[in-house]
């Protein structure tokens, strides 16, 4: 029994294949650690976001604003036959139907000032921000030349005003609209649409037989994330003022570039929209569509996500277990020093725990330099231990400046965005390289 363990043994420690298989296969065991921190990197992206969404749910979500917009009832009628059982004949029957017919401004000019501000709990931020919004334009007559209703079918009496936003809960002052001189107080319309509706009174005195119709109205409203307005004028005018330094325009339409600056104290930014750059008219029958894809706007984000940036790192989690153990394998078959399987796990084990240490610190500190700190713990233990196990100054020396040179190499990576493919696999074919010119120096006779 004794003989056959020594054999075993003199088999590891004489074959380079039995040495590349242990190698291998400690590589394997050790991805399963790896993919426990994985799971743990995504736990904790998942819980910022449960908690950014919590503080942005009390504070006020995403604001999205249409309108305003008038609405008129008319009648319509559907022909009914109902069968007569004296008469054995079919009877016309016209049933009455309300239908609602909406106008939409032909000129809107929109002023939003945002203040931004960071909120806390815990470990955790996220940016939300008070508004306040000015909007003035002018309404056109109806045309409803294009339909058969008869005038006496459109009830102008109750004509109101309407106004649509996606966050009823962050309004922050009473809405009054006034048109042509004459205020309206806008209130909640329960209805089960895709925005809270909010509708003024009769505003049939208000309306001007011929010639324009003016309005304006002031909000202000506190919101998350983004503030953003549906263009249905048909000429919009947005302007937006705000002390947040990192804006990410987005929808439909990107502001003016000759008129966007952007600084270190804040943006400013202006839209212009005209009917023509858009997919649907000034007048809708019957319903009121959902516009909310043609809206445009603007984002408020916190620039460095540090659990991004770690999840990144941790994919070439893979690459850095299997360089550093493919170095201390070619350091035992070139120097013949003798390196236990165990000692192979140990080392692996250090380097997962790069990504801990990364993850936990990062949430303290930022991230460059929660990298340099794990990244210094993690060589500085790995040389040392490296320095016990191979007894001389120069392979200590070279899986410090490998270590080093890969971390750096990483990191380099990672701050890249268009480049990340193209530096990753210029490096990737040095390394190779490197390993295949080392590996010449190898006796593969013994295998």
């Amino acid at each position: 029994m004794e003989t056959k363990k020594q054999k075993i043994g003199n088999w590891f420690r004489t074959s380079i294949s039995a040495r590349m298989l242990v190698v291998g296969f400690i590589f394997l065991i050790l991805l399963i650690p790896l993919g426990f921190v994985k799971d743990l990197i995504r736990e904790r992206e998942t819980r910022q976001v449960e908690v950014i969404e919590e503080i942005n749910e009390k504070w006020g979500n995403e604001v999205i604003l249409n309108g305003p917009i008038i609405k008129v009832p008319y009648k319509t009628y559907t022909e009914e036959k109902i069968f007569d059982e004296k008469t054995k004949t079919f009877m016309k029957n016209y049933k009455e139907v309300l239908n609602h017919a909406y106008l939409l401004p032909k000129t809107l000019d929109i002023n939003s000032n945002v203040n931004t501000k960071q909120l806390e709990r815990g470990i955790y931020e996220t940016v939300v921000y008070s508004s306040d919004i000015t909007m003035e334009g002018t309404f056109s007559e109806f045309d409803f030349s294009t339909t058969d209703i008869p005038k006496e079918d459109i009830d102008w009496e109750k004509a109101t005003l309407l106004l649509q936003t996606s966050n009823l809960k962050g309004i922050r002052n009473e809405i009054r609209i006034s048109m042509n001189q004459k205020d309206h107080t806008l209130k909640p319309k329960f209805d089960e649409a895709y925005m809270s509706t909010l509708e003024s009174g009769f505003i049939k005195d208000q309306l001007k037989g011929n010639g324009d119709s003016n309005f304006s109205l002031k909000i202000k409203i506190n919101g998350s994330e983004a503030l953003r307005f549906v263009p249905v004028g048909a000429e919009t005018s947005v302007s937006m003022y705000s002390d947040w330094h990192s804006p990410s325009f987005n929808g439909n339409y990107l502001p003016n570039d000759e008129t966007k600056k952007i600084t270190n104290q804040g943006f400013e930014a202006h839209w212009t929209v005209l009917e023509t750059n858009r997919q649907f008219g000034q007048q809708f029958f019957n319903n009121l569509p959902n516009l909310n894809k043609f809206a445009f706007g603007t984002s408020l984000i916190i620039p460095i996500d540090d659990y991004q940036k770690t999840e990144r790192t941790s994919k070439y989690g893979i690459l850095i277990i299997g360089l550093t153990l493919l170095v201390f394998l070619l350091i035992q078959i070139i120097s013949k020093i003798p390196i236990h399987p165990f000692q192979y796990f140990m080392i692996g084990l250090a380097l997962v725990m790069f990504y801990t240490l990364l993850i936990s610190i990062s949430e303290h500190q930022n991230f460059l330099l929660a990298y340099f700190i794990a990244g210094i713990a993690v060589v500085g233990l790995i040389t040392a231990y490296s320095k016990t196990i191979l007894k001389n100054k120069k392979f200590p020396l070279l899986v410090l400046g490998s270590l080093s040179a890969l971390y750096a190499f990483i990191f380099v990576i990672i701050q890249l965005e268009n480049y990340a493919l193209l530096v990753g696999s210029i490096g990737l074919f040095i390394i190779l390289a490197i390993v295949m010119f080392t590996s010449k120096r190898i006796d593969w006779t013994n295998q």
